[in-house]
């Protein structure tokens, strides 16, 4: 037994074995003290062979189960493959979230590309938005009437936000209101004549008003040649500017900025900075007292000269202005559209559509709003006020005669201006003196009174001193109630597109409908009445308009 295992024990195989053989020395001598014959042991050499086999096997096997491990947590720990695979997790979490809202974006990215392309046409003063074919003529129940002047409204002006109205009176006063309420939430009281020292507000007839793009700042003018500035929240007295030699017949803030441009009766145009309180330069050209301003975001107003007949645009910058001729009266009042267009009404009857880029007017309506007197003697009612609803197709023109026939007339402008078509009519009783579009185009507001504003050639005694608020329904508002009525008189035309039934079972009904559409393609008549006032402005515009400078 000792032989054997000496033998064994100086084997090569064994011997390199090391630990392994000291391990079958220990199987042998705990399986017995007899001797092994050579089967036994070839079988035990076997058996021995396949337990280390099996043995690296496994051995091998867990080293290499164990190294990757050790090598993945080497590579999640490298600071700067871990800041890459973060950086790849979130992108991946931005294109899951940018795929599902993919829809939502593109619809956000069509508004401000709209609102973009809006804003640059609108300081070229080519934006027009199609607002009048949408329009309804409102009932008369909707009407709100506001009174608390004690005489006749001579002009009113209306908050950036819409929220509140401010007028002003033949009776020195200013009222402002709350729009949906109607109730007064501040009056200042007007002063008698005289009283001008210790007096805080007005003690003669206020002839306008305007009021700031912020809403800071509420200017006022009046017959006395006084401008007043008031903080619009509180209708505190802030600052009295002085420097007209006639009365102030019109006003209006640069939109944006904190500028007044003034104009009055004195012939001029006259440029304040509120915030600094202070006066800037005086503008003359006006061969006839000036009887209204306005301006937008432009360092530009447009005034009305009364009877010189003349529209004016002075570019203060430039220290220039350009001259337009048009109307064969009074030119009474003035209202810009745009940068680029603007709308003036006179005495005799004539609403006048012009761009700043033409001598002669784009388009004129002669007796606007119709004529009164015995046959051969009439005379037009005059346009005593427009007003415009800001990038639009929309303007009103309110009229003034000393009969019952006075009425605020909505007008749809033509593509690019060309002409005017109206739209619906509101009758008031009284002189219309003001007329303002709400920011939102929600409703529209009327300064009525029983005197024209600039005069007191007729007293309508029937007429009510105060402010009217008409609303402006749209079609696209209501759309259940523009289209029941169809549905009712032409089954057969409307129903297949909203019930899927009769098409399905009805195929000469599913093939009407298109046939019925024919209609509305052929609404084309505001093509054609463009085409004539085109043929009719032609001789017009290749005139430019002639500029001057101003003294």
């Amino acid at each position: 037994m000792s032989s054997f295992f000496m033998k064994k024990k100086d084997n090569p195989k064994l011997s390199q074995k090391g630990s392994d053989a000291k391990q079958t020395k220990k199987r042998k001598i705990n399986g017995g003290a007899g001797t092994i014959s050579k089967g036994q042991v070839k079988k035990m050499k076997a058996k021995y062979n396949e337990e280390i086999s099996s043995d690296s096997e496994t051995e091998s096997s867990a080293v290499q189960k164990k190294r990757p491990s050790k090598d993945e947590i080497e590579y999640d720990e490298t600071p700067q493959e871990k800041k890459l695979r973060l950086a790849k997790l979130y992108l991946d979490q931005l294109k899951d979230e940018e795929e599902n809202k993919a829809e939502e974006d593109d619809f956000q990215d069509d508004l401000i590309a709209g609102r973009l392309q809006d804003e640059v046409l609108e300081q070229k003063g080519k934006l027009q938005r199609l607002i009048a074919k949408d329009l309804l003529a409102p009932d008369a129940s909707e009407i709100r009437m506001l009174r608390g002047h004690k005489l006749p409204v001579t002009c009113l002006v209306i908050s950036p936000d819409d929220k509140y109205i401010f007028s002003a009176a033949k009776d020195c006063s200013i009222i402002k209101w709350d729009v949906g309420s109607g109730k007064k939430l501040h009056t200042i009281a007007g002063g008698r004549k005289g009283t001008e020292a210790r007096h805080v507000g007005h003690t003669a007839h206020v002839l306008c008003i305007s009021i700031s793009s912020d809403g800071k700042y509420l200017a006022t003018g009046d017959m006395n040649k006084l401008i007043m500035i008031w903080e619009a929240a509180t209708c505190k007295h802030l600052y009295k500017f002085t420097g007209h030699r006639g009365p102030v017949s019109g006003l209006s803030f640069r939109r944006g900025t904190h500028d007044l441009y003034s104009a009055s009766h004195d012939r001029s145009v006259k440029v304040w900075n509120v915030d600094e309180n202070a006066y800037v330069e005086t503008l003359f050209g006006h061969q006839d007292v000036i009887t209204g301003l306005d301006c937008l975001s432009r360092e530009r107003c447009v005034t009305s000269g009364g009877r010189d007949r003349t529209v004016r645009v002075w570019k203060i910058a430039e220290e220039s202005q350009l001259v337009f001729n048009g109307h064969d009266g009074s030119i009474d009042c003035i209202q810009l559209i745009n940068e680029e267009h603007m709308i003036t009404g006179a005495d005799d009857g004539s609403l006048s559509l012009w761009s700043v880029n033409k001598k002669k007017p784009l388009g004129t309506v002669k007796q606007a709003h119709g004529c009164q007197g015995e046959v051969g003697l009439e005379q037009p009612h005059w346009v005593s006020s427009v007003a415009a609803l800001h990038n639009s197709d929309t303007v009103a023109s309110g009229g003034s005669s000393c009969s019952h026939n006075s009425k605020v007339q909505l007008w749809k402008c033509g593509q690019g201006f060309k002409g005017l078509k109206p739209l619906f009519s509101i009758p008031v009783t009284g002189f219309v003196n003001s007329l303002k579009f709400s920011s939102s185009g929600q409703f529209l507001v009327a300064g009525v009174g029983q005197e024209h504003r600039l005069g007191r050639w007729w007293r309508l005694k029937e007429a009510k001193n105060g402010i009217y608020i008409i609303p402006l329904k749209r079609q696209n508002e209501d759309p259940p109630q523009s289209e029941d009525p169809p549905q009712n008189e032409d089954p057969q035309s409307e129903d297949p597109p909203q019930n899927e039934d009769p098409p399905q079972n009805e195929d000469p009904q599913s093939e009407d409908p298109p046939q019925n559409e024919d209609p509305p393609q052929s609404e084309d008549p505001p093509q054609t009445e463009d085409a004539l006032q085109k043929d009719e402005s032609k001789p017009d515009d290749n005139v430019e308009p002639r500029e001057q400078e101003t003294v």
